[in-house]
């Protein structure tokens, strides 16, 4: 079929049915969504790059033509500079090293094995994303910390130390944690495979001897290889942009990454913010992300040998584990009490703390809900209207985009159709705070009299579309790479139009992983804290800006009780995902059947 039949080289810009020429909008709207945004984004980069060849501030807010290389110069030229990069980059490898081990063995046990007890799993790694990354943080400092941590002055007290055993403020500690917190995202990005998998190549490993190791290093992994790819570049580029984890940690122990080296620069408060060297360190960053952007562009030339969902008997096979279920709970328990309960105890009892004690029969006599009470509940309040704001739009924005950069570039025959991909993926190799200074300057001096949203909740939801646009185009690439076109090409054949093959086939089809990507980007919308920060004002401020600020402050028992409020108020909407998960999943059997 795919060989009798030629689509339009876009279909839509003419399909040609029952004799009639028929125009088809669809395929227009999308690409001209795609050819917008993608406008912004490298306009984003230009304003950038711009502002990188500027010294002093005066010019570059009078946009004069001063140019000069002085900041590149001293970037590339400073030691200190050198020693960050190294740190930075072994603190972004430890990350996707600790994400990759336990969220793809757990995302292959949620959806590939007759494990019991899957809800509880997904309910764990959902909680996961909720937690932002700088509130695991928080937990590992009570219980690593050289001066306060539980666990070393447990293990001091035990063996008689004179040191404690443990250190989490380093680039291993802190490392650790950040594949802690990135493993939810890591088994999210994979899980979608797992359970889009046709069984017969698995099934004729099996028939031909191999057993379920051999089966899925020789078929399950090279089917997925694209998946795990994309998770892994995505992980690396958080981990090398990472902001909040390294500040909590990191910072007070002068132990710098990218991003906070970056903050410092733009935030300093001794002197005026150096946005021109910030800038240059950014633009360094570009060879590398058309470096990923090129790797993962040549994973997709041969998507035919990763097209593995067809019209012919798809149902997933579920292995059976037997005596395994065992060490495979025993596993995922190590990762639950590492990532999530470990920490949020520690949280917890922070929180009902007037000052940070160690566990005793003394401290538990003083525990009291003083710290819930001494909240600022005028700030927390217009903290969370604003959130609930970004967590609705953004997610629905990024995917209506994402959606339409992926068919361009997977189903569409526009040429260097490519590029689109790279812009999508764009804002995620570059960190996020140096988009947030490109949105800060061009909303405050360039559209201030035609678009006024600097200070507002807008200018915040519009970076965070920016930066989750890469996020939503993985998912949505991973999961049609899968779809065989010849399931669409039977829709065309039959009159559809894009709008009806969008309807009829890839939305039941795609909508498990466009669930999870609404799902996720909204969680991710939630703990953004680095564009949040430098974008918003008093009017915009989010709950993660109230519990970091809490934090720096000094109010380490109120910023935990914020966060346990925080968790328990969005237990409603894990059990809003529940419902729309079975919807989904039961679409998915009827047309997968």
């Amino acid at each position: 079929m795919a060989r009798s039949l030629r689509l339009p080289a876009l279909p839509g810009f003419g399909v040609r049915g029952d004799r009639k020429h028929r125009v088809d909008m669809l395929p227009r709207v999308m690409v001209g969504l795609v050819c917008a945004a993608s406008t912004i984004i490298l306009g984003l980069v230009l304003m950038m790059i711009w502002m990188s060849f500027y010294k002093e501030l005066d010019d570059i807010l009078d946009f004069s033509f001063n140019f000069s290389l002085v900041n590149y110069v001293s970037v590339l030229t400073d030691p200190f500079n050198l020693r960050v990069l190294i740190d930075t980059l072994l603190f972004a490898i430890i990350a996707v090293l600790v994400a990759g081990f336990f969220g793809v063995p757990a995302a292959w046990l949620a959806e590939r094995t007759d494990m019991p007890g899957k809800t509880a799993l997904f309910t764990f790694m959902t909680i996961g994303l909720l937690i932002p990354g700088f509130t695991v943080a928080m937990g590992w400092v009570f219980l690593l910390s050289e001066r306060i941590g539980i666990i070393n002055h447990f293990l001091k007290n035990l063996f008689g130390l004179s040191e404690a055993p443990f250190n989490i403020a380093t680039i291993l500690g802190m490392g650790c944690v950040e594949g802690v917190a990135l493993a939810p995202l890591t088994f999210v990005m994979t899980a979608a495979l797992f359970r889009s998998m046709d069984p017969s190549l698995e099934e004729a490993s099996y028939a031909s001897g191999s057993n379920v190791l051999q089966t899925f290093r020789r078929v399950t992994l090279p089917l997925i290889w694209p998946g795990i790819m994309a998770a892994a570049i995505y992980a690396f580029i958080i981990g090398f942009a990472a902001f909040d984890i390294p500040a909590i940690i990191g910072w007070s122990n002068r132990i710098y990454t990218f991003s906070t080296i970056l903050y410092i620069f733009v935030n300093s408060d001794s002197e005026l913010p150096n946005y021109g060297y910030a800038a240059a360190m950014g633009a360094v960053m570009i060879p590398l992300a058309i470096l990923l952007s090129w790797w993962y562009t040549r994973m997709q030339r041969n998507v035919a040998r990763y097209q593995v969902i067809t019209g012919k008997g798809y149902r997933p096979r579920l292995i059976k584990l037997g005596r395994g279920v065992y060490l495979a709970w025993g596993f995922l328990v190590v990762y639950l009490c590492l990532g999530q309960v470990v920490p949020m105890a520690a949280l917890v009892w922070s929180s009902l703390l007037s000052f940070f004690q160690q566990p005793s029969l003394r401290a538990v006599k003083s525990l009291s809900l003083r710290n819930y009470e001494e909240l600022p509940w005028e700030l927390i309040a217009t903290g969370a209207k604003n959130t609930a704001i970004l967590v609705v739009l953004a997610p629905t924005i990024v995917l209506v985009l994402s959606l339409a950069f992926s068919w361009v570039v997977l189903r569409s025959r526009i040429r260097h159709r490519a590029i689109f991909d790279f812009f999508a993926f764009l804002p995620h190799a570059i960190p996020n705070i140096i988009f947030a200074i490109g949105l800060l300057l061009t909303s405050l001096f360039v559209f201030k009299d035609y678009l006024p949203v600097y200070g507002t909740i807008w200018l915040i939801l519009i970076g965070f579309v920016i930066v989750r646009l890469s996020y939503g185009t993985r998912m949505m690439n991973g999961a049609l790479i899968q779809v065989h076109r010849e399931l669409e090409e039977a829709s065309y054949i039959s009159g559809s139009r894009t709008w009806g093959v969008f309807r009829t086939v890839l939305i039941p089809l795609l909508s498990p992983a466009m669930m999870y990507a609404w799902l996720w980007i909204a969680l991710l919308s939630y703990r953004e804290l680095t564009m949040a920060t430098v974008l918003g004002g008093p009017e915009s401020s989010t709950l993660s800006m109230v519990v970091f600020g809490l934090w720096t402050v000094g109010g380490m028992g109120t910023s935990s009780a914020l966060t346990v409020i925080v968790v328990l108020c969005l237990a409603p909407l894990l059990a809003l995902y529940w419902y729309i998960s079975r919807k989904a999943n039961v679409i998915r059997e009827e047309h997968g059947a």
